[in-house]
């Protein structure tokens, strides 16, 4: 038990050593991001409900498409924990600050700042969910083709369909977590319908999805870089050999 541990965390070490740290910042601020632009509904009618979060999440899903291609999908999903642990750090931090006394109002910072807690849990639960979804999804994909058979055609289709049905339970969950289960009880009756649930999430999806489509020849790019300048090869030929 102690030597898998051990290994464990010397795995862990090498991953992030090894993913270039541009990319760790951009998905981690992405993910702290989302979740301070969830808490405000940008567009709502008896339909359609569309929270903040659906202008950064994209990034976050083609981050961890990039990083599951690269080094695996338990490695993008160790990223995303990170993330996660990130993310509740900074919640922490900015909830300290926000109940603060002082002698000027900042009674709208510390709104804005302090967030709420069943935002923080519901979409904790979406992220790490739909993390889990995309990166294992990515990888399944990928398995359906043969090596370097069409590698761009590969690293699309593995995106696109990931990223799609992720995304769809990401907003799913996080909807149905934060508008019909919390919101109702702490927000005076506030509260999305399923219909808008459900609605909000395919549109985010169909949303999000076109972003992927838009960005993901940049991240083709990244990945074809990093296979010229041996970017993970030393954790592939570790992970190779476990």
């Amino acid at each position: 038990m102690k030597d898998k541990f051990s290994s464990a965390v010397a795995d862990t070490k090498l991953l992030f050593r090894s993913i270039p740290p541009v990319v760790t910042a951009l998905f981690t601020l992405s993910v702290v991001m989302m979740n301070i632009l969830a808490n405000k509904t940008v567009f709502q009618n008896d339909i359609i409900a569309i929270d903040g979060g659906i202008f950064v999440s994209w990034l976050s899903f083609l981050c961890m498409d990039i990083v599951t291609k690269a080094f695996g999908p338990r490695a993008s999903t160790k990223l995303s924990v990170f993330a996660m642990l990130t993310n509740l750090f900074a919640c922490l931090v900015f909830y300290l600050v926000s109940i603060i006394p002082t002698k000027d109002d900042f009674s709208a910072f510390n709104t804005v700042i302090g967030g709420t807690w069943f935002i923080l849990l519901s979409s904790t639960v979406a992220f790490i969910s739909s993390a889990v979804i995309n990166n294992f999804l990515n990888w399944g994909i990928g398995l359906l083709f043969f090596k370097k058979q069409n590698e761009k055609l590969e690293f699309v289709t593995r995106s696109y369909i990931s990223t799609f049905i992720a995304q769809f339970f990401d907003n799913l969950i996080f909807a149905l977590l934060a508008f019909t289960v919390f919101a109702p009880i702490y927000w005076n009756g506030f509260h999305w319908t399923l219909i808008q649930c459900v609605t909000c999430s395919l549109l985010g999806a169909g949303l999000e999805l076109l972003m992927e489509i838009v960005f993901s020849p940049i991240g083709y790019c990244v990945l074809k870089g990093w296979e010229k300048d041996g970017v993970g090869n030393e954790y592939n030929k570790r992970r190779a050999k476990s």
